[in-house]
């Protein structure tokens, strides 16, 4: 997926392991099948996975998960990940990794959820319990600054996807949320990529919450991207009420959804069809919803 991408396979996996954590070393390890773009995932024995990132632009995610994780965690209305070790580099792979506890469920798939209703509130009381965390020392989240920042990226990824998605309407659409008013209150915690791949169900309901690598303070808008990456329209307005998004934020965080939507499409178009497939699916979402 990435032209810098290091190659991650289960031998090397089980070198790190054996060399880092011996006590570890001969339990079962397999390659978990994952559209995820930043991370490569095995799963060690029954209760353990591994995670290493795929390219260097997703090193510093892994340090800055492991610091905050364990703050943030605590008082979650669903299951975080366990560290349970830190690996460091070696001489087989040069960064970071990490271990941690194994979490059962399913990601949700948008668009064939068991339990839409449910899965709606589950993730607005989510959005309100991250929020109420102390936020005073709180780091700046990646996507915690002005939905303004991304124009640049926007634009660009528009003119990579001309001929192959409506631009004039998703330029419509993204200058739309460009006019929201700017977010004027305290800087709140926020997830900041909760899509279906870092979402965990069990019997529809939303069980765990994984991938911390973008947490951090600033306008916590971007935590409604669920709203058209997961969840179906006729479940949007009650899963704004239940979070207590008022126009502007909506908007903003409508804007957040379009625009991870629009830069990864053009990015994913071959390599993932996954992530392309849900970014063209919210892309549609959000052309109904502002039509």
């Amino acid at each position: 997926m990435h032209e810098d991408e290091v190659t991650v396979d289960a031998p090397l996996v089980g070198r790190l392991i054996a060399d880092r954590f011996p006590r570890w070393a001969g339990l079962p390890l397999r390659r978990l099948e994952s559209s995820g773009t930043e991370n490569a995932m095995f799963r060690l024995g029954a209760d353990k996975v591994v995670r290493l990132p795929r390219h260097p632009r997703a090193v510093d995610a892994i340090t800055h998960e492991l610091r905050w994780l364990p703050r943030l965690a605590p008082g979650l209305p669903a299951a975080s990940p366990e560290p349970l070790g830190q690996g460091e580099p070696g001489e087989d792979f040069p960064w970071p990794w990490s271990v941690y506890g194994w979490l059962d469920g399913s990601n949700p798939v948008p668009g064939a959820l068991e339990e839409p209703g449910l899965l709606a509130q589950d993730l607005a009381a989510y959005v309100r319990a991250l929020r109420r965390k102390d936020a005073s020392a709180g780091p700046l989240g990646y996507r915690g600054v002005p939905l303004a920042a991304r124009d640049p990226f926007v634009r660009e990824a528009l003119a990579q996807l001309a001929g192959r998605v409506d631009t004039a309407a998703v330029t419509a659409a993204w200058e739309e949320a460009l006019r929201a008013p700017a977010y004027a209150g305290p800087p709140l915690w926020a997830h900041g990529d909760l899509m279906a791949g870092n979402l965990l169900v069990t019997g529809g309901r939303l069980s765990a919450v994984i991938d911390f690598g973008t947490v951090g303070v600033g306008d916590p808008a971007v935590d409604l991207i669920s709203a058209w990456c997961v969840l179906p329209a006729e479940v949007r307005g009650a899963f704004r009420a239940a979070v207590g998004a008022d126009d502007a934020e909506w908007a903003r965080g409508r804007g957040w959804a379009l625009s991870i939507a629009v830069i990864a499409l053009p990015y994913y178009w071959e390599t993932n069809p996954p992530v392309a497939e849900n970014s063209r699916l919210a892309i549609g979402e959000i052309l109904a919803e502002t039509a």
